[in-house]
């Protein structure tokens, strides 16, 4: 619903602050990575996954990207909700998940508070190839140009394929520099 929101920070601490856009004060829960990035800024972009619940409406923000994406396939593990993939995120940053799920390191997972090894295990095989090739999307610049191949795989996420299925469906089809977006799109469902 909301991909970002930017503006002047009134309140902080490590795991919540209030973020003022235009008059409306927008509570967010935070990871410490996320607050470690931003602890010394008064006006900072968040982007903003939100959670509706049947009791509330909860928005977590993250400084980049890169840690809402992680955030996302974690809340996608049986068993892992919002908290726990905020505490996992806390602890570690998205490349050293990343490392532990393609080295199979339980053990770094299991160090994380409330992670037990059945959990560790599973993150493991839940996230097995999808978390190579992340992007630290936007996080630099507020504009994005992105490629025609890099709009395709977007829009391939999007629609509830994983990564790494989408980028081979991407790189088998010939001559994929020279389609339109659309194009591309089709021409990877059909190779899927």
């Amino acid at each position: 619903m909301f991909a970002y929101l930017e503006g002047k920070l009134s309140y902080k601490s490590p795991s919540l602050l209030y973020l003022e856009v235009n008059g409306v004060g927008y509570e967010i829960n935070i990871t410490l990575q996320t607050y470690s990035k931003i602890q010394g800024l008064e006006e900072c972009r968040l982007y903003t996954h939100l959670q509706v619940r049947e009791d509330a409406w909860v928005l977590y923000g993250f400084a980049d990207e890169d840690e809402r994406i992680t955030f996302r396939q974690l809340l996608n593990i049986n068993g892992v909700g919002a908290a726990t993939a905020r505490i996992i995120l806390s602890s570690l940053t998205p490349d050293e998940l990343e490392r532990a799920v393609a080295l199979e390191d339980a053990k770094t997972l299991e160090r994380v508070k409330g992670i037990g090894g059945k959990t560790a295990q599973r993150i493991i095989l839940e996230l097995k190839g999808k978390l190579s090739g992340r992007k630290n999307i936007g996080a630099k610049s507020p504009v994005m140009h992105n490629t025609t191949h890099e709009d395709a795989l977007i829009a391939l996420v999007n629609l509830g394929i994983n990564r790494g299925g989408a980028e081979s469906a991407i790189k088998k089809i010939d001559n994929a520099s020279s389609l339109s977006v659309e194009e591309l799109i089709k021409q990877a469902l059909r190779a899927l």
